[in-house]
């Protein structure tokens, strides 16, 4: 039967556990192992290879169909991509998908439109999403149609540093998601409304996201790779325990007071 996480709102605060930093050798074991230790829905970010100038396509429709066998977590597919069609939305439902998340920034006036479509016609759950220093403002308007807002920290694409995220995380984010968190409030849907701080977070700054409202981050490099990995770019390989005790640390760290 599958999990039902997203847009369910309690004491919990979720994790959903990108792929971006996973070993792709080991697709089908590392979401097993994600969905035993005890992740709430697999996140999957989807590029067209033309979205700020990243060349190549990544997370594309072999991943979501290679992974769905594998998983009866959620998967929610977020688009990184120019002007995404409703011919795209059709095939990642027939994939596997159960939560499409739309960029503001590039999807523009047929915004609307997509969600509308997404959840009216092919019944999957909805969100947008948006890059630091998009403006607030911005996501007020899809707040009552959606199950998820999401909201993403600024990253130096063009910084390599071992061992360390290209997220920069700054207090300033931080009064971001407290903000969001008010808006949800105001349009009344803060018990159906997921609100997720995506980039740069794991064990040891996540707190102050959680005392802002965060119901759920966004997690990957914390959960899959490590100075002490074993696969390519030290990511951690399914079935040496490393990925259960990421995800055990991460849930502890989690803990709401």
């Amino acid at each position: 039967m599958k999990s039902e996480r997203i847009g369910v709102i309690d004491d919990t605060v979720k994790i959903a556990a990108g792929l971006f930093w996973a070993d792709y050798g080991n697709l089908g074991g590392t979401v097993r192992e994600l969905e035993s230790a005890g992740a709430d829905w697999i996140h999957l970010e989807m590029r067209d290879g033309r979205y700020m100038n990243f060349n190549a396509p990544r997370g594309g429709l072999d991943v979501l169909m290679g992974i769905r066998p594998h998983t009866n977590l959620e998967i929610e597919v977020q688009l990184q991509m120019l002007r995404p069609t409703f011919d795209l939305y059709r095939q990642l439902k027939d994939a596997g998908a159960d939560l499409i998340t739309i960029p503001l920034e590039t999807a523009m006036e047929n915004t609307m439109q997509d969600l509308t479509f997404i959840k009216d016609s092919l019944g999957l759950k909805i969100g947008v999403w948006g890059w630091q220093g998009l403006p607030l403002d911005f996501f007020r308007q899809y707040i009552p149609f959606v199950d998820i807002i999401e909201y993403e920290s600024r990253a130096r694409f063009w910084v390599n540093e071992k061992g360390k995220t290209p997220h920069l995380i700054d207090p300033l984010m931080v009064q971001n998601i407290a903000d969001l968190k008010q808006m949800i409030r105001d349009a009344g849907r803060e018990n159906e409304v997921d609100l997720m701080e995506d980039g740069g977070i794991g064990p040891s700054n996540v707190a102050p996201f959680i005392d802002a409202g965060m119901t759920v981050g966004e997690f990957s490099s914390a959960l899959l790779k490590g100075s002490d990995g074993e696969g390519p770019g030290n990511r951690f390989i399914p079935g040496s325990g490393r990925i259960t005790k990421a995800v055990e640390n991460l849930k502890q760290a989690l803990q709401r007071d």
